[in-house]
């Protein structure tokens, strides 16, 4: 019996057609599935459109859309593909990742650099790539299907504008790749119990992330954990904060204890690790921060956001949460280090 499959539709330069102010998402999920022929021979799909926009334009309240969606269908289906825009596709895979915790069904998350009507696109190859893998009875969780690669939802990152290899799987190794129809599994991965999936759809949306710069006014800080429930510090190298920085991290946080506060690192590969340096080690024992080690930035903002957002996590128990992996997000950090 063929897998039936649920394609969403959210916009992004997939649904694109030209109009006079440039490119603007105007096709719906039934139309964009009309340019995929033989789609019937492995699958059954059904529609639907939630909205149609830029993803510049996607917000928190899109991925509850999104999730709740996904959990109101969830024993209809047996997978799901979400069509989306590039640019912020990174944020909303990891957002759904904890939001859709534990799915023995897949969740996919695609789109094109290209409309999906131009003669020369990716468009038409991602999408088919997408449904053969949600297809697939061995695929389960959230991630993304692109440029023949699938990429654990909390792993992606944009690197290129223009090209079809748009998204790289960072500090993590891509979990399959699609070659002419052919899935080829790189990790094969034993799906949740039936049943286990947990669905969460609120998240706090007074996160913020801060990239130090060179000579950063430490005054920010006053404003950031004055009107923030939980702050995300892009530091340099491994985990290095400056002195002048540190003083009013220090300050801060100690009238500010009920924050959540988080050090990442700015460098998008090989993670971070506060201990090397002096200027990192003094401030990781002093005070009371948490470590992305090899997450991503939008890993660990969703992360973030969903931790605060849960009413049955403490404050005490936010470090074992955000320390526990969850679809791939967190692998190398040492036991004793945090």
């Amino acid at each position: 019996m063929k897998r039936k499959i649920l394609l969403i539709g959210t916009g992004g330069t997939i649904a694109c057609r030209k109009t006079e102010e440039g490119l603007a998402p105007s096709f719906r999920s039934e139309e964009l599935l009309s340019y995929i022929p033989g789609t019937s021979d492995f699958c059954q799909v059904d529609t639907m459109q939630l909205c149609n926009l830029d993803s510049t334009n996607i917000r928190p309240e899109h991925w509850a859309q999104i999730s709740r969606t996904i959990e109101a269908q969830y024993e209809t289906y047996d997978g799901f593909v979400v069509c989306h825009g590039t640019d912020t596709m990174a944020y909303t895979a990891a957002a759904l990742s904890y939001m859709i915790r534990d799915s023995a069904r897949p969740v996919i998350v695609t789109g094109a650099q290209k409309p999906i009507s131009e003669a020369s696109t990716d468009a038409r190859v991602n999408l088919r790539d997408s449904l053969l893998y949600a297809a697939d009875p061995d695929s389960h969780g959230v991630c993304i299907v692109f440029d023949g690669k699938v990429i654990a939802g909390t792993r992606a990152r944009k690197e290129r504008t223009k090209s079809y290899n748009a998204f790289s799987s960072i500090n993590y190794p891509y979990l399959a790749v699609i070659q002419d129809g052919h899935l080829i599994r790189y990790i094969p991965e034993t799906a949740p119990t039936a049943g286990a999936v947990r669905f969460h759809h609120d998240m706090d949306r007074r996160v913020y992330v801060l990239k130090f710069t060179p000579g950063l006014d430490p005054s920010i800080l006053t404003w950031i954990f004055e009107n923030a429930d939980g702050v995300i510090f892009e530091s340099f190298g491994v985990g290095g904060i400056p002195d002048y920085l540190a003083e009013a991290l220090e300050c801060q946080m100690g009238r500010h204890p009920e924050k959540m506060v988080v050090v990442a690192t700015q460098v998008v590969r090989e993670g971070s690790d506060m201990t090397v340096y002096q200027v990192g080690r003094q401030v990781k024992r002093d005070l009371n921060l948490l470590e992305t080690y090899d997450m991503t930035l939008e890993a660990a903002l969703a992360k973030t956001m969903w931790i605060l957002s849960d009413p049955e996590i403490p404050v005490s128990c936010r470090a074992e949460a955000f320390y526990r992996t969850v679809n791939h997000d967190l692998v190398q950090y040492g036991a004793g280090d945090h």
